[in-house]
């Protein structure tokens, strides 16, 4: 399991932000996939990061959430991606593959959605309606009962 799986999603994108704005002020190799380095973080603190790439666990920080913790911060996350920017690249490929994926996903369940409501009779449209105002959300309700102008005066 790499850097990047051990940390939670919020401390990949922190991370990858720490990495974009350059807080990584010092990094040095002090071993065979080890590297030390001091990375600016919030209110003027410098914490100091030990990586590990191959046992990512033993990496440590000694910011208030990873301090003494087997945490992978984003001052963990930002030097991995000083040490291996190939892998910021392909964080922000993915993730763009991804919502273009689901981009596509929404627009043809739009379509279905269309087709289906399309195909329907008035009384299946209206029973469909009723479930939705009575099961759904409430603001839903109060939004069609706004719309419609059906509130009590």
């Amino acid at each position: 399991m790499g850097i990047l799986e051990c940390a939670s999603r919020a401390s990949v994108w922190k991370g990858f932000d720490c990495y974009a704005q350059e807080k990584v002020l010092r990094l040095n190799e002090i071993g065979e996939d080890m590297f030390r380095a001091e990375v600016s973080g919030s209110e003027d603190n410098v914490y100091e990061v030990e990586l590990n790439i191959r046992h990512p666990r033993k990496s440590k920080c000694n910011c208030p959430r990873a301090n003494g913790k087997r945490v992978v911060c984003k001052h963990i996350v930002a030097t991995y991606f000083v040490v291996c920017p190939e892998e910021g690249d392909r964080l922000i490929a993915e993730t763009m593959e991804a919502q273009r994926g689901e981009v596509q996903r929404q627009e043809e369940l739009y379509r279905k959605v269309y087709r289906k409501i399309q195909s329907m009779s008035q009384t299946e449209l209206q029973e469909s309606l009723l479930a939705l105002l009575e099961y759904g959300p409430e603001w839903q309700y109060e939004r069609f009962i706004r719309e419609h102008g059906l509130e009590e005066t």
